[in-house]
């Protein structure tokens, strides 16, 4: 190991508020950090692009933009990596029985509210072994037979999820413009007495995902199949999956249904029918919702289109409509929400009217006992 990282492991090892402590500082620390490295990039992209001679430099930078970027989910990430290469070694290595004590520390930290990477965005692979013993020690930190709910949310690039879950669950997953959640990170929330009635569970899982079609990716020739295994995971382990969309726009609703309708089809085969619901972004009329009922009747039906035409791909015709495969209700499974800002940022005020219409998506969806 590096010794940032045996220094990071060591001060993670604290009791519980020293920990919260210096895991807040470092992120607040390495995101300076990144800022400045940043902003001296950026500053470069613009002088290149002025030379349209300079391609490859460009592309270089534009490489590096994307890769300098450094979170405390980046230290996470290499514990994870650094835990499973020590479980190749033989029982008896010193080095496997140091490294024993790390799933327990991560479930202590995803009962505090942090989240556990379940993707790595860059490879776009699941450290199968850590996550599972991550999983393992939580179930031991907890009572036993607890209930737990799955919420998950899709949508494209720069569309808001990360914002959206922050403000339903008061938690804080990182946002920012362009492609900032990398693969897929859960996170945990206990719920409290008076609500485990009204909800039927314990705890609630977040799983935030990257964006799809992220521009990106899109240069790669396998990015439809990046999107298409990211979404048919997450929303093979989701009991709710929130769509998210900007603005009123239909043909990206159906882009990303495309990529996840058959595996709609295959947890159907396996009894698995998981609820849906569509949050409509930036939406300026606030009369929208009774507005737009023209538009969601021709979504549903071009749902359904999509949803034959996918039947027919598996050799499951028996399916015919959207809700054959999953619990969807135009009337009640379509809002509208006003968009996060009066203005233009950073300088524009935070609007009210949001906050208002996700707490209403939320207390809604919670009396209808998702």
């Amino acid at each position: 190991m590096s010794d940032a990282m045996t220094c990071f492991i060591s001060a993670i090892s604290s009791p519980g508020l020293e920990r919260r402590y210096f895991l807040k500082w470092m992120r607040m620390n390495l995101d300076n950090l990144s800022r400045e490295k940043l902003s001296g990039l950026r500053k470069q992209y613009k002088e290149k692009c002025k030379d349209a001679e300079n391609k490859e430099a460009i592309k270089d930078i534009d490489k590096e933009l994307s890769n300098s970027s450094l979170g405390t989910e980046h230290f996470f990430h290499e514990m994870g990596q650094i835990y499973e290469a020590s479980v190749s070694l033989p029982e008896q290595d010193l080095s496997r029985k140091q490294l024993q004590h790390l799933p327990k520390i991560c479930a202590g930290l995803l009962l505090d509210g942090f989240p556990l990477e379940l993707v790595d965005g860059d490879a776009s692979n699941i450290p199968l072994t850590w996550v599972s013993d991550v999983l393992s020690q939580l179930n031991e930190l907890v009572s036993p037979n607890n209930k737990i709910l799955v919420v998950t949310v899709l949508g494209v690039q720069s569309t808001g999820k990360s914002t959206l879950l922050n403000t339903m669950f008061g938690v804080q997953f990182a946002v920012s413009s362009g492609r900032c959640t990398r693969g897929a990170f859960m996170l945990l929330i206990r719920i409290n007495e008076d609500v485990k009635k009204v909800l039927n569970c314990d705890f609630m899982v977040i799983i935030d995902t990257e964006g799809l079609k992220s521009t990106e990716l899109a240069q790669l020739d396998d990015s439809h199949e990046h999107d298409n295994e990211l979404a048919t995971l997450v929303v093979g382990l989701s009991d709710i999956t929130i769509i998210n969309i900007a603005m009123e726009n239909s043909s990206q609703m159906k882009d990303i249904l495309q990529i996840v309708v058959h595996a709609f089809l295959r947890m159907k085969e396996v009894g698995k029918k998981p609820k849906c619901q569509f949050v409509h972004q930036n939406v300026s009329d606030v009369s929208a919702n009774e507005n737009t009922q023209r538009e969601r009747k021709l979504l549903l039906d071009q749902l359904n289109e999509m949803t034959q035409a996918a039947a027919k791909m598996e050799k499951k015709e028996k399916n015919k409509c959207f809700t054959d495969v999953m619990e969807y209700n135009p009337e009640t499974g379509s809002w509208y929400i006003p968009g996060l800002w009066n203005g233009n940022p950073p300088m524009a005020p935070v609007n009210a009217g949001y906050s208002e219409a996700v707490y209403q998506f939320k207390k809604n969806t919670d009396t209808r006992k998702l």
